[in-house]
C-alpha cells in the first residue's frame, strides 16, 4: 500500500502546526513534512509528533525577505553568511524535531556567480549534515509558480549533484513541478530514481487535489512502487478549502 505524507505548508494551515500534525494523524497519513516551522517552538512540534507517532520527513531553509520577493538564499551571490546561517538553523530545528531532511532553497537569481554560490552553500550543508544521517534536498521549481528561481529543471539538479559529489545530497522530485516544466513524469522518475531523496505530488496544472488534471496518479504511484520506492509520498497540494473535505483521493490512490 502506498504510504502518504501530509505537507503542512499547504494542508491544515488554518491551525497551529502541532494541531495540524494531529489532524494529519486522524486523517490517516503516515508522516508529515512542513515548509518553515521556525516560529513554532520545536518542543511543541516534537510533542505532537511523539503523541501521534508520525515522523517529520523534512523542512525548508528560510526564504529570506519574502516581502522583497526572496525565495531562498543559497544561490544569492554575496549572501553566503546568511545562507549558511539558514542552513544551520534548519539543521538545528530538524535535529530538535527528528526530521530526516532539509531542503536548501536556492533563491531568485541566475548566472555563474549564482551557481558558484549555490555549490558552496550546498557543500557546506552536506558537510554539516553528514554526521547526523540527515539528507540535503534540492528541488527544481517550475517557472510559472516561481519565476526566476535559480534551480528549475531536473537536468540542472543532476549536474549540481554530480559536481558536488556528496552522498547525502539528493533530489526532491515534485511530480507537480516536473509535470509543469518537463512532462514525462514517469520517465523522469525512472531516470532519476537513484538520486531521489523525496517525492511530492499535486494535480497538474492547478496544484489542486490530486484527483484530476493531466497526471493520473494511480499510474504514477504504481510506477513508483515498481521502482522499489516504499517511503511516504508527500501530498503538497492546495486544498482550496477545508483540508478534511478534500481527502477522498487517499483511499483510491493507496
Amino acid at each position: 500500500m502506498t504510504r502518504l505524507s501530509a505537507n503542512l505548508g499547504f494542508l491544515w494551515t488554518d491551525r497551529p502546526l502541532p494541531d495540524a500534525i494531529r489532524a494529519a494523524a486522524r486523517a490517516g497519513f503516515d508522516a508529515v513534512e512542513c515548509h518553515w516551522p521556525y516560529e513554532v517552538p520545536a518542543a511543541d512540534v516534537r510533542a505532537a509528533l511523539e503523541e501521534t507517532g508520525l515522523p517529520m520527513l523534512g523542512l525548508n531553509t528560510r526564504r529570506g525577505d519574502v516581502a522583497a520577493g526572496e525565495n531562498g538564499l543559497a544561490a544569492l551571490p554575496g549572501r553566503g553568511a546568511e545562507a549558511r546561517a539558514a542552513v544551520d538553523e534548519a539543521l538545528a530545528y530538524a535535529e530538535a524535531v527528528g526530521a530526516g531532511a532539509v531542503h536548501v532553497m536556492a533563491g531568485v537569481t541566475s548566472g555563474e556567480d549564482a551557481n558558484e554560490a549555490f555549490v558552496e552553500t550546498l557543500a557546506y550543508a552536506c558537510d554539516r549534515a553528514a554526521g547526523s544521517g540527515r539528507i540535503i534536498l534540492i528541488e527544481p521549481l517550475n517557472r510559472f509558480d516561481a519565476p526566476g528561481y535559480f534551480l528549475n529543471t531536473t537536468a540542472q539538479a543532476e549536474r549540481l549533484m554530480e559536481g558536488i559529489g556528496a552522498p547525502n545530497l539528493r533530489l526532491m522530485f515534485d511530480c507537480y513541478h516536473v509535470g509543469r516544466t518537463e512532462g514525462d513524469v514517469t520517465g523522469r522518475l525512472r531516470a532519476l530514481m537513484p538520486v531521489i531523496g523525496h517525492i511530492q505530488f499535486a494535480a497538474v496544472p492547478d496544484r489542486g487535489v490530486p484527483d484530476h488534471g493531466e497526471i493520473d496518479y494511480a499510474v504514477v504511484f504504481a510506477e513508483i512502487a515498481a521502482l522499489g520506492w516504499h517511503r511516504p509520498l508527500g501530498a503538497e497540494y492546495r486544498p482550496g478549502g477545508p483540508t478534511d473535505a478534500t481527502l477522498g483521493w487517499m483511499d483510491r490512490l493507496r
